[in-house]
This record gives C-alpha cells, sequence and structure tokens, in this order.
C-alpha cells in the first residue's frame, strides 16, 4: 500500500500517530462495546423481569378468572404496574380471548415490540376427608397432602415491558464510563504529545546544526542530550563535524597548492604566449621584409632585365627591316617579334608577382585603396560578385597593421575563389575608433561547410595566426549550403605584454588566449 500521505509528514506527527492510533481503536471498541454491553442488559433484564411478572400473575388470577372478580384482580394489577416503572401494559386474556383486564402504566415512555405471555390454568386439588380408620381428620403432614392436579386454560396474562427507564439508568451509566474513557483518551493524546516532543525537539536541534554545517560551519558541536538511537545520531554529527572541519583544512591546503601551481603554469603559459606572439610577429615581419627584398629585387633585377630583352629583340627587329629580303631575315623579325611578346609576357608576370609580394597600392593608396582594387580585380577577373563597404579613415594605420588586414583579405577572398563556388561576396571594413578595433568581415553565399567536423584549412591557420601575433580575434561561422561569414577584430594599438599574475591563492585559471571562435 502506497501511503503518499505518510511520506510528507514529520517524526513528530508520525509518533503521535502511531501512539494515538491504537488508543483510539481501543477507545473506540471499549465505548461500542460498553453501549452494545449496557443495551444488551436492559434487554435480558426486561426479558426475565416480563417472563417472571407473567408467570406469577397467571398463577395469582385463576380464582379472579374463574369467579369473574376482577376488581381485586385489576387493583393488584394497577398497583403493581405503579410501583415497577419498566412494566408498559398488563393483560388478562379470558378464555374466548377476550381481554378481561387491561393495565396501562401511566409514567412508562414506550413499550417493547413484544409481550410476554403465561396461561392461566385451573388447578383441581383432591382432599380426603377421612383417615385410614374411617375417621375424618382435619389436617395432615405436608407429605400426606393429595396432588394438584392441572387441568384446562381458562385465560392468559400477558406483560408488555417498557425499556426506557432502565435504558435511562443504562445511559447514565454509559455516559459516565463514556467520560471516564474520553479522559483516558485525552491522557493518552497529551501523553503522546510529550512523548513525541522529547523526540522532536533533540531531532529539531539535530537538523539545525546539520544546516549549519551545509552553510560551511564545521566548529559546530551539539551535545548528546539524550540516550539510544538520538543520542547516537547526536554524536555522530559531532563527529562528522570534526572529520568534515578537518577534511576542509586538508582541502584548502591542496587547494591552495594547487592554485598555486596553476599560478605558476598560468604565469609561464603567459609568458609563452607572450613568446609566442612576438615569435608569430617577427616571423610576418621577416616574412614580409623578405616578400619586399625578393618584389624589389625583381622589379629592380629582373623587370629590368626583361626591358633590356625586348629592346634588344626590338632592335634586332629594326636591324632585320633594314637588311636585304630573304627567308633568313624574315624568320630574324619573326624571332624579334616572339621574344619581344615574351618579354613583355613575363614583365607583365614579374609586376603580378610584385604586386602579391608587395603591393605598391598599398604604399600609394592605404588599406582602403589596395583592399578596393584587390575586390575590383576579383569582380573583373572571376565569375563572382564582389563589393566593398567602408567606413573610416584608414590612412592613420600602422604599417604593421594595415600590412596583416590586407594579408587577411588577401586570403579570406583567395577561399572564395577556391572552395566556396559562390555567386557573390561582400567584404567589409569598419574602423571602430571608440573601441579601438579594426573590424573585417567577408560574407558569402557559397556552398559552406561544418565547423564542428571540417578541420581547418591552411588560409583560416594563416589568419588566425596574424589575428593572434596582433591580439585580435578571428571568428568564422558556416553551414553547409549557407555560405560563410569571417568575422575579424583587430586593435588599433597593440596591446602591452601582459603582467606577470600575482601568487595570490585566490587566483584561477589561465586565461584562454585570443583565438579563432568555430
Amino acid at each position: 500500500m502506497n501511503l503518499r500521505f505518510w511520506r510528507g509528514w514529520g517524526v513528530g506527527r508520525r509518533m503521535a500517530v502511531i501512539t494515538m492510533l491504537p488508543v483510539i481503536l481501543l477507545f473506540t471498541s471499549f465505548v461500542w462495546y460498553s453501549w452494545y454491553a449496557h443495551r444488551a442488559q436492559v434487554a435480558e433484564e426486561l426479558a426475565e423481569r416480563g417472563r417472571i411478572l407473567a408467570r406469577a400473575l397467571s398463577e395469582t388470577s385463576e380464582y379472579n378468572v374463574i369467579s369473574g372478580n376482577l376488581s381485586d384482580l385489576r387493583l393488584t394489577i394497577n398497583g403493581l404496574v405503579q410501583s415497577d416503572r419498566s412494566i408498559y401494559r398488563v393483560d388478562v386474556i379470558d378464555g374466548s380471548g377476550r381481554a378481561a383486564v387491561r393495565v396501562v402504566s401511566e409514567s412508562a415512555a414506550d413499550a417493547q415490540s413484544h409481550y410476554y405471555e403465561a396461561p392461566i390454568r385451573k388447578q383441581v386439588v383432591w382432599i380426603n376427608l377421612f383417615s385410614d380408620n374411617g375417621t375424618p381428620h382435619v389436617s395432615a403432614s405436608s407429605d400426606s397432602r393429595p396432588p394438584t392436579l392441572t387441568t384446562e386454560v381458562v385465560g392468559w396474562v400477558r406483560v408488555t415491558m417498557s425499556p426506557a427507564n432502565m435504558m435511562a439508568k443504562q445511559t447514565d451509566r454509559f455516559q459516565i464510563e463514556l467520560s471516564m474513557a474520553a479522559l483516558a483518551l485525552a491522557a493518552s493524546g497529551i501523553l503522546a504529545w510529550v512523548l513525541a516532543r522529547s523526540l522532536i525537539v533533540p531531532l529539531r536541534e539535530a537538523i539545525g546544526t546539520l544546516r549549519q554545517i551545509r552553510g560551511g560551519n564545521f566548529r559546530v558541536h551539539p551535545p548528546v542530550t539524550t540516550g539510544g538511537e538520538i543520542g547516537e545520531l547526536q554524536s555522530s554529527i559531532g563527529e562528522m563535524s570534526l572529520a568534515l572541519g578537518e577534511s576542509k583544512r586538508d582541502l584548502e591546503n591542496k587547494v591552495a597548492e594547487r592554485t598555486r601551481d596553476l599560478l605558476a603554469s598560468r604565469n609561464e603559459a603567459l609568458r609563452a604566449d607572450a613568446d609566442k606572439r612576438k615569435l608569430i610577429q617577427k616571423v610576418n615581419e621577416i616574412i614580409e621584409d623578405e616578400r619586399k627584398s625578393i618584389a624589389v629585387e625583381i622589379h629592380d633585377e629582373l623587370n629590368a632585365s626583361l626591358i633590356a630583352a625586348r629592346l634588344e629583340a626590338q632592335a634586332i627587329g629594326l636591324l632585320a627591316a633594314k637588311a636585304p629580303a630573304g627567308p633568313e631575315v624574315v624568320e630574324i623579325k619573326r624571332k624579334s617579334e616572339a621574344i619581344t611578346k615574351l618579354a613583355l609576357d613575363l614583365y607583365a608576370n614579374g609586376r603580378r608577382l610584385v604586386r602579391r609580394l608587395r603591393p605598391e597600392v598599398l604604399d600609394m593608396l592605404g588599406l582602403h585603396g589596395a583592399v578596393e582594387e584587390m575586390v575590383r580585380h576579383y569582380d573583373t577577373t572571376s565569375g563572382c560578385r564582389f563589393d566593398l563597404h567602408s567606413e573610416g579613415d584608414f590612412a592613420r594605420l600602422s604599417n604593421e597593421l594595415a600590412i596583416s588586414a590586407y594579408r587577411i583579405v588577401q586570403e579570406a577572398l583567395s577561399n572564395v575563389m577556391k572552395h566556396a563556388a559562390a555567386r557573390s561576396a561582400h567584404v567589409s571594413l569598419l574602423l571602430d575608433e571608440g573601441k579601438g578595433m579594426l573590424r573585417i568581415r567577408v560574407v558569402d553565399d557559397g556552398a559552406g561547410f561544418d565547423t564542428a567536423s571540417a578541420s581547418e584549412g591552411i588560409g583560416i591557420i594563416g589568419m588566425r595566426e596574424r589575428a593572434y601575433a596582433l591580439h585580435g580575434t578571428i571568428e568564422v561561422r558556416s553551414s553547409p549550403g549557407e555560405g560563410t561569414d569571417v568575422a575579424i577584430a583587430l586593435p588599433l594599438t597593440l596591446a602591452p605584454p601582459a603582467p606577470a599574475a600575482p601568487t595570490a591563492p585566490t587566483a584561477t585559471a589561465p586565461a584562454t588566449p585570443p583565438g579563432v571562435i568555430l
């Protein structure tokens, strides 16, 4: 049986119910049995008295019924009814079934539904007036008396009893018994409350102590105020408080030691992170310097040599034009033109290579002009539609920041061309001077990819490293079939090197360096 209401009760209520439930059952049983016993006693006593009265009246009414002298019988019955309030009515019935005498009590309140009946029998006594020798006698010993013979029934006596008077007496007795039982029940309830309270008070104290322990106070030691299981519980709580206090101190010491180790690791990680940023920044500077050196060499030496080769080829062609006509001269002119065209093509390729290695437009027009030229070039040479939106004055950007931003946009557009298969792409440059950030965003409507499962390509890694070297962040959002959104934020001024973290035990784990958020 699932007693759900029992689960929500407290110990005091449960103890009171456990104590009082048998008492209440006993009280109810006692009250019911007492009431039943009193009613049964009244019924038995009325039945016995009714049978006795009917039998006694039937034996004393023989002469009056036979002789017809009913007035004396009525007076006798009337006196009997008036003296006994438990008699409701007495009826004397003659042999023909007619009511000869009926006496009804004036003080009886109610009557039973049945009556007690006894027959009135005609009795004959044989009397011998002569002795054995023939002489008459008047009396004799009782042993020699003649027998009494019962003959016919000459009537009946019917007695109807009234239980009201006897029930009133039994009710008074029952009320006294009920009052005593109620007093005993009340005393049991008070005793149950006292006993339950003797359990509740130490339990409440134990619960209060446990709440203090849960709140972090491990210095509480509840006194042992009772014995048995409750006393063991109080003693166990005190021992547990001491054990938890010691465990807390050990844990705090371990946490402090671990925190010191984490602080040392964090400081070392911050130093390594700063060294990594410096290394990446230095590598980028070296790469840009090397690109600049290569571009200068290509521009100053290779392109100059190609111009000289073109001029020499053109000069050979002019000389061939002045020579007498012939197949050799025609071949020389054709070769001269081929060399000139090849030199021009190599010169053009060298110029494009120089622009990729060191964009001249970045030095002449700044970041905005260089990105605009790049977007225009991709828009005219590919099947994808490119556009640019910019806000802010980019002329004051540092050379390092401008180059890194240019390279990031260049790599992002290159990824769009290689992998996105997009129909359109949008480039956004925003100079947020209020927050000191340069915000770059490249959005396309291409195939996209799953950022959770796809691994980073070389292009994204390069953009991330450039942003990381400048203390910036990069965020790539993409889903299959929904295009790609690359957002980069670069600080306008380089952040100073991170100071060594304090060694206080309240420090937390090392912060994650800025990087890519996929």
